[in-house]
């Protein structure tokens, strides 16, 4: 029975990701993803201009598998932190296989004009699920966040884990070692912030978090529409 577009672009997709994971991104071409699909080097290109695209692809499966991984382990009620520590670290768990060709996903990824961006326009589903499971670590916590606070926070805490992400692309340390450390510290830290913000003190420093991250988002349209 001959597959449906949907059926091989899902092939492509397995068969490209296993490719990274065994040649790194380097050494796989789109000859050898079609070679191993069973599909013709013509009709590979019909469903992806090159191994960029599947990057992209890439960035959407991770965000699927992080989730998957990441709900269950969740402590309704828990603090924040030891929320969020699970969280990232799970996010560690879900990219280990792809480390050895971390390097060359942040090359392709990292310029914001890439499709494979994570700010891009193209990545807009991939982006909004990692946010939203940040959403629901914020929700499920017992960890009393200021109301002109929470909206903005899953956003805030998606842009410290691709700071954790990029890392962990760097991370020579034996199974990322450093970064799993980085994440053991970060999470505490975050913690005490979030206590910190409900001290009337801390109100200025709070508006100031709020508008910076406000006019990054605002600097950043631009280049998303005109990308």
């Amino acid at each position: 029975m001959a597959r449906t577009g949907v059926e091989t672009r899902a092939l492509l997709v397995e068969t490209a990701l296993r490719l990274f994971r065994e040649q790194g991104f380097d050494g796989t071409t789109m000859r050898g993803i079609a070679r191993d699909a069973g599909v013709s080097l013509g009709n590979a290109y019909h469903y992806f201009a090159g191994k960029d695209e599947l990057v992209q692809e890439l960035y959407r499966v991770v965000q699927v598998e992080h989730r998957d991984l990441v709900l269950p382990r969740l402590d309704p009620g828990a603090p924040l932190a030891e929320n969020l520590r699970t969280t990232l670290h799970a996010g560690i768990d879900v990219m280990a296989p792809y480390h050895a060709f971390g390097q060359a996903f942040v090359r392709v990824a990292l310029p914001t004009t890439s499709a494979a961006s994570p700010f891009s326009p193209e990545s807009s589903g991939p982006r909004e699920m990692a946010v939203d499971l940040m959403r629901i670590v914020v929700e499920t916590s017992g960890t009393r966040v200021p109301a002109r606070l929470k909206e903005r926070l899953p956003h805030l805490l998606w842009l410290a884990y691709l700071g954790v992400t990029l890392h962990w692309v760097t991370d020579g340390s034996p199974d990322q070692r450093r970064t799993r450390r980085l994440v053991d510290g970060l999470a505490p830290v975050v913690g005490r912030a979030l206590t910190l913000s409900r001290l009337p003190v801390a109100r200025g420093l709070v508006d100031d978090v709020l508008t910076l991250a406000t006019g990054l988002d605002e600097a950043d349209r631009p280049t998303q529409e005109h990308a």
